[in-house]
């Protein structure tokens, strides 16, 4: 049995799996909030002992310290975190210098990868939106990055004295009102710059690629997308488990 970590900038992603299953036994999420580690003590105890721990982190060495603490007093395991690698499981990281690029990109492309989707366009929508281009030989040919929506809408409200919407707003073409323009226009450019991104790599790619998404937004980003796009779920997740079959098999 291992335990699976995806350390995000919101929230936790947990799952259990068995060695021999590609399904989870049991997930769940935490909020890095005040009381997180007995969120996950409440989610964790009772549950069958583990033989590993295998973790990504886009966070902080403090927040991995917390996770790796609470891990060890419920498993009584030390995680081990996955570092960005230059090659892995058929997959070849596009930077210059490869641990740069986070970890949770290199899984999600590593869990694509495993799952034969060919030539794609990966795309992770939540706090960050990334972007990333890969082929169906595992070749990463780079990618972007840029704030997520809500981000955005968060940062403009932030920085200007009289973009105050006086409540949520809708995404729609040309907005009368405050709240709907600051929705429209950062959802809209998010959509903009994927239609745009996967259009320039679209001759690298060999023509029209899939578009993949996932993440926290990926419901809403995906209605505002041309065309066909797939939903991804837990991307690092089960690049993790891809990555610990591999390091398994190479034992």
């Amino acid at each position: 049995m291992r335990l699976l970590l995806d350390l995000g900038n919101t929230r936790l992603k947990w799952a259990l799996q068995d060695d021999a299953a590609r399904d989870w036994l049991a997930r769940g999420t935490a909020a890095w909030e005040a009381g997180m580690e007995g969120v996950l003590a409440e989610a964790w105890r009772g549950r069958p002992a583990v033989s590993q721990v295998l973790g990504a982190s886009v966070v902080d060495a403090g927040r991995e310290t917390q996770i790796a603490r609470c891990v060890t007093q419920i498993f009584g395991r030390v995680p081990s975190w996955v570092r960005t690698p230059a090659m892995a499981g058929g997959v070849r990281n596009g930077y210059a210098e490869p641990a740069r690029l986070g970890v949770d990109r290199f899984l999600a492309m590593l869990a694509a990868h495993a799952d034969a989707l060919g030539d794609c366009i990966l795309v992770g929508v939540g706090t960050a939106l990334t972007l990333d281009a890969l082929t169906a030989g595992g070749e990463h040919l780079g990618g972007l990055i840029a704030p997520g929506p809500q981000l955005m809408q968060r940062s403009l409200l932030g920085a200007t004295a009289r973009v105050r919407p006086q409540g949520p707003g809708r995404v729609v073409e040309a907005a009368d009102n405050t709240a709907d323009a600051v929705t429209s226009g950062c959802w809209l450019a998010a959509a903009a710059l994927v239609e745009r991104f996967a259009a320039r790599m679209s001759a690298r790619l060999g023509g029209a690629a899939l578009v993949a998404i996932d993440g926290g937004d990926a419901d809403a980003l995906i209605r505002l997308l041309p065309g066909p796009v797939r939903r991804r779920h837990d991307s690092v997740l089960h690049g993790l488990a891809v990555w610990a079959r591999a390091a398994g098999a190479a034992r």
